[in-house]
């Protein structure tokens, strides 16, 4: 193969992904029709029997993935504090690039979690890692996206977070205003396609 060659199949491979991160970015601000994802017990659960809330974070986890077990206390945390202001969190297991089964670990917090065996919601939102947010908010009939990225800016110790943007993203959108944080890149693991 010819040096021309493999330099234009690299340019062209860096503009389809410069252009799909772009699209996923746009997403941003738009908005999601219903979905619909199984619990535990396997019964259905739309995303319109939350239109009540002012907000709903979805988060996208596995027990396999090392950063999604780091965030289980801070997520469980977060839930805990916004669920009496009005904010539903759904948390989906979604299957993830690692060959190992997960499962939580004695003493570590277990979320509840929804399945998303057809990858639809993940699809559907825009998400390729574990652990990624997305917060959506009732707009008329259907939800629009004010956040899609990182939780905070440090996955691997709390007590070192100093931009903790999720919940900022959830006080801006409480009180009214834009989000205010821009997505960030959330570090994880890829959801297996």
């Amino acid at each position: 193969m010819s040096f021309r060659r493999i330099s234009i199949l690299t340019a062209a491979a860096l503009l389809a992904v410069t252009l799909a991160v772009g699209v996923a970015h746009a997403q941003t601000g738009n908005s999601v029709a219903d979905f619909t994802l199984k619990t535990a017990a396997n019964a259905d659960v739309s995303l319109k029997s939350y239109a009540g809330n002012k907000a709903i974070v979805v988060v996208f986890l596995n027990p396999a993935c090392a950063f999604s077990r780091l965030y289980q206390e801070r997520l469980a945390s977060i839930s805990n504090t916004y669920r009496s202001r009005g904010v539903q969190f759904l948390f989906i297991n979604v299957p993830i690039n690692l060959d190992a089964p997960g499962s939580a670990t004695p003493g570590e917090v277990e979320l509840p979690t929804f399945t998303d065996a057809s990858q639809q919601v993940s699809n559907l939102l825009g998400v390729n890692k574990t652990a990624e947010a997305v917060v959506l908010q009732p707009d008329g009939g259907a939800f629009a996206i004010r956040y899609r990225g990182a939780i905070d800016d440090n996955p691997q110790v709390a007590a070192n977070v100093k931009e903790p943007y999720l919940k900022q993203v959830l006080e801006n959108v409480l009180a009214g205003r834009p989000a205010g944080v821009d997505g960030k890149r959330a570090a994880g693991c890829l959801i297996k396609r």
